[in-house]
């Protein structure tokens, strides 16, 4: 198993105290928990991007190119990079720039992203989203494997003899797709071979593992090398404490916060002018999971003790069979408090779970790794 740290980059208001941490402070710690991913042993560090809400990674290039100086191991990330909504162009250029900052320790996550509210910021119909990207992608996976590119499509006008600058490190980067309710994901990315990540985050697992077999039956159908099959998942959360009942007693207040802000988000969608087009159920969207209760029972939160967290890694490994475990730590904790939990997670956790569980992820024997990164 490989682990991973993902930061989204939400801002919003303490959903207890009601108290904001100033973006530029926010945006430092971004960075500085990359470094200390690194000091600590994690394998990759990942930013997500979203442009509505409280959010602050609407350009996770340029946080990327600031970890990528302040680190010199670790593998950099986007969690979505969501290229559905953006020009591949612009996309294919700022991913070669992080690839050749971080000198090839560069491989992005694509998605549509899990936001409804950024279609209309850009002017996009949200009722063809996976339309926009399947052509964005595959428009960008020729930019990032070719110069000199000629090409038509629907949502873009043509081009004709393109080359994008930079051109990646040292070949083109390993492209991995996000995954979280829709089987047109999943389907993108076995055609072409690529990895996916499952978001793993408010649904049931069953939610999720119906999409993940679906990806791995597709892969298969389409005859690529199953040794080079990956899965990665995120998860709902990670709090720990020296037993599973006083982590949840100590999150109680925040989780509640949240899951309140959630559905007051929900209610802003539902009513802003979309035309009706996204799903009103919002699958995906908030949790599925009212109670801290029944997040830590049957959901992909990562709260309790360190052995329970271990057990519960390698529960969902046994129905998705992933190589690769993503975590995020909850923004609004104390920032010292956020350090000590992934410094507890990486010395009392990893090591139980890696003892069970071994993967060729981007291993020697992975060939299509980043060129820059091997994993200790």
């Amino acid at each position: 198993m490989r682990f991973q740290i993902l930061d989204i980059i939400f801002n919003p208001p303490h959903p207890v105290t009601g108290e904001v941490v100033h973006p530029s402070d926010r945006l430092g710690r971004v960075v500085e928990t990359a470094v200390l991913a690194e000091e600590l042993g994690f394998d990759s560090f990942s930013v997500g991007e979203r442009h509505a809400g409280d959010v602050l990674s609407s350009s996770p290039a340029v946080i990327l190119g600031a970890i990528a100086h302040a680190t010199d191991r670790i593998l950099l990330s986007t969690g979505v990079s969501v290229v559905a909504v953006l020009d591949p162009i612009r996309v294919a250029e700022d991913f070669a720039t992080i690839d050749q900052l971080s000198r090839g320790r560069f491989e992005p996550v694509i998605g549509k992203g899990n936001e409804a509210l950024q279609y209309p910021l850009f002017g996009l119909d949200i009722s063809k989203q996976y339309e926009y990207l399947t052509e964005n992608y595959e428009l960008l996976r020729r930019l990032v494997r070719e110069e000199h590119v000629d090409w038509n499509g629907t949502h873009r006008h043509p081009l004709v003899d393109a080359t994008t600058l930079p051109r990646p490190f040292d070949g083109p980067f390993r492209i991995w797709h996000g995954s979280a309710t829709s089987v047109e994901a999943v389907d993108l990315a076995a055609k072409w071979g690529d990895p996916i990540v499952t978001a793993n985050a408010l649904q049931p697992r069953e939610n999720y593992k119906v999409l993940i077999d679906r990806y791995r039956e597709q892969y298969l159908a389409h005859g690529h090398d199953p040794e080079k099959l990956y899965v990665g998942s995120g998860s709902g959360g990670l709090f720990l404490a020296d037993t599973t009942e006083q982590a949840t007693d100590e999150f109680r207040p925040i989780y509640e916060g949240f899951v309140a802000q959630q559905d007051k988000r929900l209610e802003r969608s539902l009513r802003s002018d979309l035309g009706g087009k996204h799903d009103p159920a919002a699958k995906g969207k908030v949790t599925s999971f009212r109670t801290i209760e029944d997040a830590v029972e049957r959901g992909p939160a990562l709260m309790g003790s360190p052995d329970r967290v271990a057990e519960k890694i390698l529960d969902y490994h046994n129905s998705y069979g992933h190589d690769l475990q993503s975590v995020s730590v909850n923004h609004v904790l104390d920032f010292e408090q956020q350090k000590d939990t992934l410094r507890r997670f990486a010395e009392e956790v990893i090591p139980l779970v890696k003892k069970e569980l071994s993967t060729t992820l981007w291993s020697p024997f992975d060939a299509d790794r980043a060129k820059g990164f091997t994993a200790s």
